[in-house]
C-alpha cells in the first residue's frame, strides 16, 4: 500500500517497519517490539540528531506507528513518548532536560507517559484543577489525572498542571516531569473491557514535590522565550497536534490490518461456485473501506507535513480532521471486515473481534468526534459557539 505523496526514503521507511511488523505479528511481545524498533532507530526518527534521534518529523514517526499496526503490531505508546513528551521536550525543553531525556526516548530504553485528562474537566482543558504551587526550592503539584496510558512502564509521567499568574492570579497550564517513583505520587489501575498492551491508569499527586527544573523549559522564561511557565500554552498544543496526527497512524493502521484480514479471507471463502468476494455485497463495502481509509492517510499525511513546517495552526486544524477521518474510517473497516467473515468475525481464531472495541477508541480519545466538530464549526467554518 503506497502513496503518491511518499518519498523514497519514506517508502523505504514503510517496508522496513512493515517487515518489523509482520516478524512480530499479532500476539506480539510489547516490550521485545519496542526495544527493536527504538535500537533501529524508529522510535525516536522525529527527534533531533543531536539528541540521538532520526532528525526527520511527524510525517515519518506516522509511518511507524501506521505500518505496525497494519502489520497487526500497533504500539499505542508511541502516541506518548516520542511523538508528545519527545516533542514537547525537543522543542521546549532546558538542555539538561534535552540530554535527559530525549536519547532513551530515541532508542526505546526510557518511556514517558503523558497526564491531561481530569475526572471532572473531559475535554474542557480550562477546567483543570491539578496545581502547581512554587516553593522556595521547586514545586508541589496536588491533584488526579485518569485515563493515562503506560504508567507501569514509564520512567515519568509529563503532568499537565497549573501555576497562578503573580500579575493576574489566574491560572496557567504548565508542563512538568514527574518520576514514576516520586513521593505522593500513586496510580490505580482502571480495569477496561479493551485488549490492549497498554494499561490505563488513575493517578494522584498528593503533595507531589519537584525540584525547579521539573517545570518544562525551566523559570519563568527560557532563554529562547519558549519555555517556563510563560509557555505553557504553546507547549501543550505542541504536544496535542502530534497526539491527534498519531491517533490518525494509530487507527489507519489497525483499519488496514482488519481490512487485509477481511480481504484475503473473502478471496479464499466460497460457499457457492465462487469466492464470496466476487459478490458486490462482499466486495463494494470492502472497496468503501479502502477508499476512506486512503482518504484519512491523505489527510494525516497533510497534518504532518504543516506540523513539520512549523504551521501549527494549519497543522492544529488539519490534526483534527485527519483524527475524525481516521477514526470513522477504522470503526467502518473494522465493522465490515468482522461482517465478512461472518462467525469467523467473532472467533479468537481470526482475531477481529478485539479490534470492535479498540477502533472506538479512535473516535473517543484523545478528542471525541464531537469535540472535533465543534472546533471545525467554530475555527473552520466561523459559526457560533453553543457554549
Amino acid at each position: 500500500m503506497s502513496t503518491l505523496i511518499d518519498t523514497p526514503e519514506q517508502t523505504a521507511l514503510r517496508a522496513a517497519v512493515s517487515a518489523l511488523g509482520h516478524r512480530h505479528g499479532p500476539g506480539f511481545d510489547r516490550a521485545a517490539l519496542w526495544a527493536e524498533a527504538g535500537k533501529l532507530g524508529y522510535l525516536g526518527v522525529n527527534l533531533p540528531e543531536e539528541y540521538g534521534g532520526g532528525g526527520s518529523g511527524m510525517a515519518e514517526l506516522s509511518i511507524v506507528l501506521e505500518e505496525a499496526g497494519a502489520a497487526g503490531a500497533p504500539l499505542l505508546m508511541m502516541v506518548v513518548s516520542p511523538a508528545i513528551c519527545g516533542t514537547v521536550i525537543a522543542r521546549f525543553g532546558t538542555e539538561e532536560q534535552k540530554r535527559a531525556w530525549l536519547p532513551g526516548l530515541a532508542d526505546g530504553s526510557k518511556t514517558m507517559a503523558f497526564g491531561i485528562t481530569e475526572p471532572d474537566a473531559g475535554s474542557n482543558s480550562h477546567r483543570i484543577t491539578t496545581t502547581a504551587t512554587r516553593t522556595e526550592d521547586g514545586w508541589v503539584l496536588n491533584g488526579r489525572k485518569v485515563f493515562v496510558s503506560g504508567v507501569d512502564i514509564a520512567d515519568a509521567t509529563l503532568i499537565v498542571g497549573r501555576t497562578s499568574d503573580a500579575r493576574t492570579g489566574n491560572l496557567k497550564p504548565c508542563l512538568f516531569i514527574v518520576p514514576r517513583d516520586a513521593p505522593g505520587f500513586g496510580r490505580r489501575h482502571i480495569e477496561m473491557e479493551l485488549d490492549a498492551n497498554e494499561k490505563q491508569f488513575e493517578l494522584t499527586l498528593d503533595d507531589v514535590h519537584l525540584p525547579a527544573d521539573a517545570l518544562v523549559g525551566g523559570g519563568t522564561s527560557h532563554a529562547e522565550g519558549c519555555g517556563g511557565e510563560d509557555a505553557g500554552l504553546l507547549q501543550l498544543f505542541a504536544g496535542l497536534n502530534p497526539e491527534r496526527i498519531m491517533t490518525a497512524a494509530f487507527a489507519i493502521g489497525m483499519g488496514r490490518y482488519a481490512l487485509a484480514q477481511a480481504v484475503t479471507y473473502a478471496k479464499e471463502r466460497q460457499v457457492w461456485k465462487a469466492p464470496i468476494g466476487a459478490h458486490q455485497a462482499i466486495a463494494h463495502p470492502l472497496a468503501q473501506a479502502h477508499i476512506e481509509l486512503e482518504l484519512a492517510r491523505l489527510m494525516m499525511a497533510k497534518a504532518a507535513h504543516l506540523y513539520d513546517m512549523g504551521d501549527d495552526m494549519g497543522a492544529g486544524e488539519a490534526a483534527n480532521m485527519a483524527k475524525y477521518a481516521a477514526a470513522e474510517a477504522c470503526v467502518k473497516a473494522v465493522d465490515q471486515a468482522v461482517h465478512t467473515l461472518g462467525g469467523n468475525g467473532l472467533t479468537k481464531e481470526f482475531g477481529l473481534a478485539r479490534l470492535i472495541t479498540a477502533a472506538r477508541v479512535a473516535r473517543i480519545a484523545p478528542v471525541s468526534r464531537e469535540m472535533i466538530l465543534n472546533y471545525v464549526s467554530h475555527q473552520t467554518l466561523g459559526l457560533p459557539k453553543s457554549y
